[in-house]
């Protein structure tokens, strides 16, 4: 635990009580500050009352008493409408921040040197992170991993000069954070994404734009008009990372699955890591390798943790083969445009998909369709999914994924493709069959492996 101790002595309001608002509290408490908690779940609410923290109704405080609100990143801050708890701050006249911001401020305090690498943008976040922490584990360095991706920052060991922190944020995470300075920070890309809570592209852009300008040395992916947008404007050090045949000066570039330099002989092999297939993955390791690099690392260690990466639990996960047939766990796949990175990965697909729909269903993944063999429908998208394949893919509809799972492996197994693939990636959220992707994903899992011994 990083203990948050710039609070000591002081009141402290605190809305949120999910797992990183639990580890916050933990955090703030240990740190000597008085920390009145609350949560609109009467069932989280009881939980951290369960476990001994004190915790009342914030409708009901006196808000002059507090020294500022600490509001999980889940929390609307600005849009749709601010949160009651955002309106009470403001009218107190009280900061409002979130758990990474408490972090910043104990580095900032105890050691302002260490190693703090953030990572964000709209896709890619989980493996480039995953990524980086694993290739400087591997090296022997001590790394810890959180944010966004798995354990909350403040559960993580406190920041020391030999010891790296590779943390991944959302941009609910960067707005709460006015004094965001990592030591590397990293932009992967910037698409339409969380409109509906920060109300344009523009703002959106605006917010993740704010982590890069706060780091000591950027890594940005320039692929699209935004992030080059955000590059151009840095007054500091900036690494340029393009997927394409053009390297950026003194940047990296990533083509046909090798990351090269621009002038200093850099060349990364990823042929035959099945953990970075795809285009999108190329820059996920081209920024990594960038990261580890100004961290030191030299060629041999970077390679070694690249080739030994092992991928993303429902992201792409390669869970096994039978036979010619590869079977891959794309379940974290929750709409179009992350099902799209997967079937831009392979040909021969015999494509699992359907759940929950989300707004624009699949009509964006049509140009990809050539690559698809056959289609299997599960779950309450089923009719819509239908409708859209009509004419253009083959289908079955399947209802249940244990029926789907079946069917593609047996039609795969059938095919005279070299390397058929029986992919889930679903396109949709789960909640209609699942309690999660993560649930949906190890069910696959379980079903493939019964499959294949």
């Amino acid at each position: 635990m990083t203990p948050a101790t710039t609070f000591a002595g002081r009141k402290v309001a605190l809305f949120g009580l999910g797992g990183s608002g639990l580890a916050t509290l933990r955090a703030l408490r240990a740190g000597g500050a008085d920390v009145l908690a609350w949560d609109d779940s009467p069932e989280s609410a009881a939980r951290a009352r369960d476990q001994g923290f004190t915790v009342s109704d914030l409708r009901d405080a006196d808000w002059s008493d507090f020294a500022a609100l600490v509001l999980a990143p889940g929390v609307p801050l600005t849009h749709p409408v601010p949160h009651w708890t955002v309106d009470k701050a403001k009218a107190a006249g009280i900061e409002i921040i979130g758990d990474i911001e408490l972090f910043c401020r104990e580095r900032a305090r105890i050691a302002p040197g260490a190693p703090f690498v953030a990572i964000t943008g709209t896709n890619g976040k989980s493996t480039t992170t995953a990524l980086i922490a694993h290739i400087l584990g591997r090296a022997g360095r001590d790394v810890q991993m959180g944010g966004n991706i798995g354990t909350a920052i403040l559960s993580l060991a406190p920041p020391a000069p030999d010891r790296v922190h590779v943390i991944e944020l959302s941009s609910f995470q960067i707005d709460l954070t006015p004094s965001l300075d990592p030591s590397i920070g990293v932009l992967l890309n910037v698409t339409p994404d969380h409109l509906d809570r920060h109300g344009t592209l523009q703002l959106y852009a605006a917010i993740k734009a704010r982590l890069i300008a706060g780091s000591d040395l950027a890594v940005v992916g320039i692929d699209d008009a935004p992030s080059r947008a955000i590059a151009d404007a840095v007054t500091g050090p900036v690494v340029r990372v393009h997927v394409g045949a053009q390297t950026p000066d003194g940047g990296l570039a990533a083509r046909d699955g090798v990351v090269f330099g621009a002038n200093d002989g850099l060349r990364a092999d990823l042929a035959g890591i099945g953990t970075l297939r795809g285009a999108h993955n190329w820059q996920n390791a081209a920024v990594a390798i960038a990261v580890v690099r100004a961290l030191g690392l030299d060629p041999g260690n970077i390679l070694a943790g690249l080739k030994s990466f092992p991928g993303l639990p429902h992201r792409m996960e390669e869970v096994g083969g039978r036979g010619r047939v590869l079977f891959v766990n794309d379940s974290k796949a929750t709409n179009a445009d992350s099902t799209e990175k997967a079937l831009t990965a392979f040909h021969d697909i015999h494509w699992i998909l359907g759940g929950k729909a989300k707004a624009g269903g699949i009509e964006s993944l049509a140009p990809l369709f050539g690559r698809v063999a056959h289609a299997y429908l599960i779950g309450a998208a089923s009719d819509t999914f239908a409708a859209t394949l009509e004419g253009r893919v083959p289908y079955t509809r399947c209802g249940t994924l244990d029926v789907a799972t079946a069917k593609a492996a047996e039609a795969a197994a059938a095919s005279g493709a070299a390397e058929p693939v029986v992919l889930l990636s679903p396109a949709c959220a789960s909640y209609d069959q699942f309690r999660s992707f993560e649930d949906r994903g190890d069910r696959f899992r379980g079903l493939v492996r019964a499959l294949i011994g």
